[in-house]
């Protein structure tokens, strides 16, 4: 018995640390793009859509790992016990573990260039990368200045959804834009509520974080407005016929984003209670991304 209540404890932490919910953030990007590519071109190659999803996850397990580490040199992650370069207790290991992960998601992606005789995939992805580094990376951090859902939302919407499209078609689309903004806002607002529960950290390291500068009740108020605003613009591009009628079974994602906003309206300056919101908005990034895509798909 004693053992056990050892080990869940230990499980529960790993879990937390390698955050197996954060890879849909990988997926829906390029599900989308595809769904959308299928819709307007009537292709899909299964092959360089597979390579790509694995590509995207081994990315991404990339950023959160590179994350830890920097994270951890500048002290913020001193009480996050689900840091993984706190439970290793070995920076050093993380961080060429993030590079190595980062290496072969990058083959993967020359893997689909050299199928296609066509660089330009590899190019959005390195922009994407680059992206991901300002975040965090040394001498930048500019997620320390309250950038970083800036360049969330343009690495997975509009550069995400953008790559998904081209990695199909090797073309661009004013449809597939549009969609960029239903994926980006979401997979945004999961990095936006991650801070409402770490205001006092993010303080004590100097970040400057949107919760941070606006204060928890006011950012509660900017997450409605936020999720609010990927319905109304998912509803305007259905009238305006950029995106077919049945992509209104992203609205079946709705109860997810009244739960979220409902939630951190309620606790937003109580950190035990907040700290899971990030996967409320999760469940809704999900669900409203799948709807979506099948709706082109349809």
């Amino acid at each position: 018995m004693t053992t056990k209540l050892i080990l869940y404890p230990n499980l529960k932490l790993w879990m937390a640390a390698i955050k197996p919910p954060m890879y849909c953030v990988a997926i829906m990007p390029i599900w989308v793009g595809t769904a959308v590519a299928f819709a307007e071109k009537k292709v899909l190659h299964a092959a360089v859509f597979c390579t790509f999803l694995a590509a995207a996850i081994l990315i991404v397990a990339w950023e959160n790992l590179s994350n830890d580490v920097f994270d951890s040199d500048t002290g913020i992650d001193l009480n996050k016990h689900h840091s993984l370069v706190n439970l290793t207790g070995n920076r050093q290991l993380i961080f060429w573990l993030g590079n190595c992960f980062l290496s072969l998601g990058l083959l993967g992606i020359l893997t689909i260039c050299w199928w296609q005789q066509d660089l330009t995939l590899i190019g959005i992805i390195l922009l994407c990368c680059g992206l991901g580094y300002l975040y965090q990376g040394p001498p930048f951090r500019l997620g320390y200045q309250g950038l970083g859902e800036i360049l969330c939302f343009f690495a997975f919407g509009p550069l995400g959804v953008a790559a998904g499209y081209y990695s199909q078609t090797q073309s661009w689309s004013l449809t597939s834009l549009a969609a960029s903004l239903i994926v980006g806002i979401p997979t945004t607002l999961i990095l936006f509520c991650s801070h409402f529960h770490q205001v006092k950290d993010d303080l004590a390291a100097g970040k400057l974080s949107p919760i941070v500068r606006l204060g928890t009740q006011r950012g509660s108020q900017v997450l409605n407005w936020l999720t609010g605003s990927i319905y109304a613009l998912i509803l305007l591009f259905i009238l305006c016929g950029i995106f077919p009628l049945w992509t209104l079974l992203s609205w079946f994602s709705l109860p997810f984003a009244a739960k979220l906003c409902n939630h951190v309206a309620e606790n937003h300056n109580q950190p035990l209670k907040i700290s899971n919101s990030k996967f409320i908005a999760i469940a809704m990034q999900f669900w409203c991304c799948l709807l979506l895509g099948f709706g082109f798909v349809l």
